[in-house]
C-alpha cells in the first residue's frame, strides 16, 4: 500500500464563479471531489496544509484522505488551477476511487548503481529520455516510483521499458513500442582554446591571390 497523505476539508454548499471567489476571498481554497459514480462534493481547503502537500514530490500520483465532518473521502489529485499572477492554487479537483479503480499516474524514475556502469566510470554520460513514466494501475497500487539499476551499463547501452518491472497488473500507457527511458551516451568534450586556436590558425594562414 503506499503512503496516503491526509488533509482535513470543510463542506461548502455553494457551487459557481461567486462562491468559489466568495471562498478565496475568505483565505480558502475551493475544491470538489468527484467520481466513483457519486454525487460530486463541493469543498473548501485550508490552504497551507494543502501547498505542504502540492511541494511534494509526486503530488499526481499519491493518494490523499480528505476528511469531511467524519467522513474520509480517499481521492487522487487530478487538477490544479493557479493564479495567473501570484501562481497561488485557485481550485482543486480530486477523483474519488477505490481499492479497484484504475488510475494513469506519472511515476518518477530512480536510477541507482552508478558507481557499478562501466560507461560512466569512463566518462560516459548519463542520457535520460523519460524522468517520469505514464502507468495504468490500481489506485491501491500506485508505485512511488521505477527504480532502474544502470549496473553493467556501457556507452551504447540504452534501457527500454521492458527491462523495467512493474509491479503485478501495472502497465505504460505506451503499449505499441518498447519505448527508451535512457542511455548511456559516449563522453562530450570540448576544448576551451580549441575556438581561439582555430582563429589564430586562420590569421596566421596568407589569403589567396595575396
Amino acid at each position: 500500500m503506499p503512503d496516503i497523505a491526509k488533509l482535513s476539508a470543510k463542506l461548502r454548499d455553494r457551487a459557481g464563479k461567486g462562491a468559489a471567489r466568495a471562498t478565496r476571498r475568505a483565505g480558502l481554497i475551493p475544491a470538489v471531489i468527484y467520481g466513483d459514480k457519486k454525487d460530486p462534493v463541493m469543498v473548501t481547503l485550508e490552504p497551507r496544509s494543502f501547498v505542504r502537500e502540492l511541494h511534494k514530490p509526486g503530488f499526481f500520483a499519491k493518494l490523499m484522505d480528505l476528511e469531511i465532518e467524519g467522513v474520509t473521502h480517499r481521492t487522487l489529485p487530478r487538477d490544479v488551477q493557479f493564479h495567473p499572477v501570484t501562481d497561488s492554487p485557485m481550485h482543486v479537483d480530486f477523483l474519488r476511487v477505490g481499492a479497484s479503480t484504475k488510475v494513469t499516474v506519472e511515476v518518477p524514475v530512480h536510477f541507482v548503481d552508478q558507481d557499478k556502469s562501466p560507461g560512466l566510470k569512463r566518462g560516459g554520460i548519463l542520457n535520460i529520455v523519460r524522468h517520469e513514466i505514464e502507468l495504468v494501475c490500481r489506485a491501491d497500487a500506485i508505485p512511488e516510483g521505477l527504480t532502474i539499476s544502470l549496473e553493467g551499463r556501457d556507452i551504447g547501452d540504452s534501457i527500454h521499458i521492458s527491462a523495467v518491472a512493474l509491479p503485478e497488473g501495472t502497465h505504460p500507457t505506451i503499449t505499441d513500442r518498447d519505448f527508451t527511458i535512457a542511455s548511456v551516451a559516449p563522453p562530450t568534450v570540448v576544448r576551451e582554446d580549441s575556438a581561439p586556436a582555430a582563429g589564430e590558425a586562420a590569421a596566421a594562414t596568407p589569403a589567396a591571390g595575396s
